[in-house]
């Protein structure tokens, strides 16, 4: 994979990261509304992504569930603001399933696609994790529960960045990423050194993975499916972030 196609899916990814952080001082509804733009870009390029048939299709499919998922989380009466996300995943990998069903081309890619476009539903959806973090009271005063998270991103983006192998960059990033996130959390806020250490290690390790994948692909990629492919790794934090939140902070 071109090294453009990298820098341009670590710069889609650190905008996002930025977006995120930026909106959870503004208000929840700006949150929400950062998420469920950044959720309909990465929908659309999705299927760039897979190369699969029915492009726009499944990118409706996945950018509706996944706005379903972005406005229950805003909208449920807590503690439990992920209560309706298996419901919108269940909802919008429904929506795929019927759409290779009825389609009549592509028959061939029709395992492929079904596959990847559910994962796409889920990947995406996993955005909301963002919205219901916002709404924990870790995050009520200050934000810094997401201000952390997004310096231990940003952190492992960079890492990321370096032109060194794999064996090299995957545990840089990780241990880096673990960091990044105490470090922050004694300058910036009063989050848990514990907790921002591991939610920072989570981040790092799906920055990484994500790299990994990326590099490791063969095929070429464009400009829309790099963008995509920046994102959604940001977007899935959110809900890892979310689940961690509640583990350690509630």
């Amino acid at each position: 994979m071109k090294r453009t196609s990298v820098a341009a899916a670590a710069g889609a990814a650190a905008i996002a990261t930025g977006a995120i952080v930026a909106s959870s001082y503004i208000s929840g509804t700006a949150v929400a509304v950062a998420v469920g733009v950044l959720c309909l870009v990465t929908a659309l390029g999705w299927p760039y992504i897979l190369r699969v048939p029915a492009g726009k299709s499944l990118s409706t499919a996945i950018g509706l569930a996944a706005l379903l998922a972005v406005v229950l989380a805003a909208t449920v009466t807590g503690p439990f603001f992920m209560t309706w996300f298996p419901v919108s995943v269940a909802l919008g990998v429904g929506a795929v399933f019927m759409i290779q069903l009825l389609r009549g081309t592509g028959q061939s890619l029709r395992l492929e696609s079904t596959l990847g476009a559910s994962a796409g539903v889920v990947t995406v959806a996993m955005g909301s994790g963002w919205v219901a973090t916002d709404r924990l009271a870790v995050n009520a005063a200050d934000s810094g529960m997401t201000l952390v998270t997004g310096v231990s991103i940003l952190i492992a983006i960079a890492v990321c960045l370096l032109p060194l192998p794999d064996r090299l960059v995957a545990p840089a990033a990780v241990v880096l990423g673990a960091l990044a996130g105490p470090l922050g959390a004694l300058l910036f806020t009063d989050v848990s050194a514990l907790a921002a250490a591991v939610v920072g290690l989570a981040c790092g390790a799906v920055i990484a993975g994500t790299r990994r994948l990326l590099v490791a692909r063969e095929a070429p990629i464009d400009r829309v499916a790099a963008i995509a492919a920046g994102i959604a790794p940001v977007l899935a934090t959110g809900a890892v972030v979310y689940f961690l939140d509640t583990l350690f902070l509630a």
